[in-house]
């Protein structure tokens, strides 16, 4: 017996070793340069809004409209991703959005540029949620989270380096073919997205039965553990593809992610600002290397905090309470930043706040596979991203909106720390809530 369980444990980890190696690496890449085109327009914020003459709302305007396309086109290329398969569908997102970056290096002004944002965030829809719903699709329950936190960490890791690099290409490129820096930036960037979109079609495997990588008892367990997993939820659950979107622990879900993504985009666009406001504050000049050097640091720290405690949460299973702890550490930490009188300090706080975002993602999307499966998964994690997505396009609008009115970007932090704060709250009312969420009429 003690020999079956060993052999069993060598399969599980031969498999997972080898899911891990060929999947999430790639998976890391293609979001590496996802997250670096969506972050890139507030590096450049200041070049920018002097080129084509934007005002604070102006500017939160242009960064939030990428979040208008992207919502009102999440479900459907979540549920064509499950009908087409990965490989197929996230190679269309990848190329699709590094041509609209490359546009965006040519747009003359404003109007062109809002355009072109929207057409942004319909390219990309469904890379995140889809990449979500294929992580799920190869890795067991007990894996999930720290594998989409490993996913993950190319995000912050693209803040890190991503934000000194492309501040240097808005340096090195301003002049070059007569460019402003921001368009020799947004082009240089572009080009990274389509390589990998080409790459994907021929790389990736839709499902574990097909990875012909795989040795054939790895393949055989593999299968046969998500299978049995899922089963288990629609045993549990039973829901369909309407009854998931109509749900109402669904939606509770989606207002928590609200909240994430709130907090995390108004670091996002802000956080080169305040660094930069270091000049006004604690009259110390930076360039704009410099600036995004030192923005790097939070992100630095979230990419070692988010795999950590997502791993932590796979071990205890409790990823309710890890969500919730990350969140109310966050949107006390951000406010707080504001009125400290040091910029050390300053900088700490800040990427506290940076790695409780970043820590709350991967704990909170091992939740919906929980109790959805199928079609009502990849459509329910769809529906959650894009309703929680608004909070992209809401907070870069209401933080220039209130810096615009207040003369300072206190009102907005305030109001990034609170959405955070209510997050936590809601997250823990699930939490008291039944596990079994059967809504009227669902059946498979």
């Amino acid at each position: 017996m003690h020999v079956v369980a060993a052999g069993a444990r060598s399969v599980s980890a031969r498999t997972i070793r080898s899911a891990s190696i060929r999947i999430v690496p790639f998976l890391m890449a293609l979001y590496f340069v996802n997250y670096l085109d969506r972050i890139n327009l507030g590096i450049a914020k200041n070049d920018i809004s002097t080129h084509l003459q934007l005002s604070s709302t102006m500017f939160g305007l242009v960064s939030g409209i990428f979040f208008v396309g992207y919502v009102l086109v999440e479900v459907p290329s979540n549920l064509a991703l499950y009908r087409y398969g990965a490989r197929r569908w996230l190679a269309r997102i990848a190329v699709s959005w590094g041509i609209v970056v490359v546009a965006i290096g040519f747009a003359p002004n404003v109007a062109t540029l809002l355009a072109l944002r929207f057409l942004l965030g319909v390219a990309e829809a469904g890379l995140f949620p889809g990449v979500i719903f294929y992580l799920s699709r190869w890795f067991p329950r007990g894996y999930r989270a720290r594998m989409i936190a490993l996913f993950m960490t190319a995000s912050p890791i693209a803040a890190a380096v991503g934000t000194p690099v492309s501040a240097w290409l808005i340096q090195v490129g301003d002049g070059v073919f007569g460019m402003a820096g921001w368009q020799f930036m947004m082009i240089c960037e572009g080009v990274p997205a389509i390589a990998l979109g080409v790459i994907c079609w021929f790389y990736l495997t839709d499902s574990p039965d097909k990875a012909r990588w795989l040795q054939p008892d790895e393949r055989r367990w593999l299968v046969d553990v998500l299978a049995q997993e899922r089963r288990q939820v629609r045993s549990d659950f039973r829901f369909s593809l309407r009854g998931a979107l109509t749900s109402p622990r669904v939606w509770a879900l989606a207002l928590v992610y609200f909240g994430i993504a709130y907090g995390l985009y108004a670091l996002a666009f802000y956080m080169p600002s305040i660094i930069s406001g270091f000049r006004k504050t604690f009259r110390i000049e930076l360039s704009i290397v410099q600036i995004g050097l030192i923005t790097a640091i939070p992100y630095a720290c979230a990419a070692v905090g988010m795999y950590l405690w997502s791993r932590h949460a796979d071990r205890t299973g409790d990823h309710v309470r890890h969500v919730a702890i990350a969140l109310f550490v966050g949107g006390l930490a951000i406010p707080v930043a504001l009125y400290l009188h040091s910029p050390v300090l300053v900088v700490i706080f800040v990427a506290i706040t940076a790695t409780a975002v970043f820590g709350a993602i991967p704990s909170f999307w091992a939740l919906p596979s929980r109790f959805l499966a199928g079609t009502a998964a990849a459509g329910a994690i769809g529906l959650i991203n894009s309703i929680g997505n608004l909070g992209g396009f809401v907070a870069p609008y209401v933080t220039g909106a209130l810096e615009q009115a207040t003369g300072t970007d206190k009102a907005g932090m305030w109001l990034v720390g609170l959405v955070m704060l209510m997050s936590a709250l809601l997250v823990g009312v699930l939490r008291a809530t039944p596990t079994r969420d059967r809504a009227a009429g669902d059946t498979n």
